[in-house]
């Protein structure tokens, strides 16, 4: 089927500038508003609110193609003022600010141009929309016309007075980068790009969350939290996760490991099945993310080595302690017992982390399968010879 005339292109187009443009608002007024919080589609396309109560009201349209111009008859312009007149209690001189956000451009000497943020002139707003609502013949924007007129003089310069518009705000394809020009003092340098890549991470879970309903609204404080906490994964002490547990198929990656020697190992002991499905998913995120932050810098191969050495250190003691309580007569049954006590209690240990400030345990936990699949450690007494056959095996 071709594009034809009702593409549904611009429409999805518009609801996702909706949603990235909310984040602009939030880095861009966050600051001044540092109680208040900000919704998606709850009392219109964003708001503010302080204390459960709407403060301000935004209506945001997005526009293909550049240079495009609002004028006073634009249906936007009339489809915004019915929504409003409809929901925000028009004539109400305290109700919620209501602010047009539009990426075209306000044409000169007209109503939309003099409420403007910076060339306000209310009444002259007034004079030329009640001139256009009176004048024009356009029948799609004439209930939104008529219900203007009908407010009356005085209610309809209230209105007027509770209105901004702001217009050329940036398209969809420019938005990340007001984004980043917002978020300036935060960008680490050097990882510029998959600092900006996890902020917008965040940002899609939680507009996602406000949208579904699962989240009323995002407090300017709990959004700052959450910029910084990305941020300060980038210090010396810590490290940025990238893959988080909800990005995995367990399922997919047993398949796809079954036979590899960590998992080997584990059978090796009977390990439960749930905790062997499990210990997979960790094995797959320490070797992801020990790559990926090898090839984004962020941590050096002499690191990683290091902490593999302390991981080596400590298991070379436990397996110690373990060989010494088995008898020399042990038979398998004995040996698989101790071999999962072994696993069992290396897993839980957490004292030692790749950097003092991370301590996700998936990477310990991760990184000793990592070893194990080498065959530099082992669970079972007898797992090197074991290993050794294995590995002639797939030879």
């Amino acid at each position: 089927m071709g594009k034809g005339s009702h593409s549904a292109a611009p429409n999805a187009i518009g609801y996702q500038h909706q949603t990235w443009w909310a984040l602009v608002e939030l880095l861009q007024s966050g600051a001044t508003r540092p109680d208040a919080a900000l919704s998606l589609e709850l009392y219109d396309d964003v708001a503010w609110e302080r204390e459960g109560t709407a403060t301000e009201l935004l209506q945001v349209k997005h526009h293909i193609g550049q240079h495009r111009t609002l004028t006073d008859s634009s249906t936007d312009v009339w489809r915004t003022l019915k929504v409003w007149m409809d929901e925000a209690s028009p004539a109400d001189g305290t109700g919620p600010a209501l602010a047009l956000v539009t990426t075209e451009n306000a044409a000169a000497a007209t109503a939309v141009a003099a409420l403007r943020p910076h060339t306000r002139d209310e009444k002259e707003a007034l004079r030329l929309l009640e001139h256009v609502a009176r004048t024009s013949g356009s029948k799609q924007t004439d209930a939104a016309r008529q219900q203007f007129l009908s407010l009356g003089p005085a209610a309809r310069l209230t209105f007027l007075s509770r209105i901004r518009v702001i217009d050329n705000s940036p398209h969809i394809e420019d938005v990340a980068a007001h984004v980043k020009r917002h978020l300036h003092w935060a960008l680490p340098s050097g990882h510029e790009d998959l600092f900006l890549a996890m902020v917008w991470r965040w940002w899609d879970d939680m507009s996602l969350a406000l949208l579904q309903g699962n989240q009323r609204s995002v407090d300017v404080g709990d959004a700052q939290a959450a910029i910084a906490d990305i941020r300060d994964q980038f210090t010396r002490q810590n490290l940025p996760t990238l893959v988080e547990l909800a990005d995995v198929n367990a399922g997919d990656l047993q398949e796809k490991y079954r036979m590899h020697p960590f998992v080997q190992q584990m059978h090796w002991v009977a390990f439960p099945p749930r905790n062997l499905q499990k210990a997979i998913v960790d094995y797959y995120r320490a070797y992801t993310h020990s790559v990926r932050w090898l090839e984004e810098d962020l941590i050096g191969l002499a690191e990683l080595t290091r902490f593999e050495g302390e991981l080596v250190d400590e298991w070379e003691r436990e397996f110690e302690w373990m060989l010494d309580t088995l008898d020399e007569d042990a038979g398998d049954d004995e040996k698989k017992s101790a071999g999962k006590q072994l696993l069992r209690q290396l897993l839980g240990q957490t004292s030692l982390t790749v950097r003092s400030r991370y301590s996700d345990p998936y990477f310990a936990r991760g990184q000793r399968h990592v070893l194990a699949d080498t065959g530099r450690i082992g669970w079972h007494a007898d797992f090197e010879t074991r290993i050794a056959e294995l590995l002639k095996v797939n030879a």
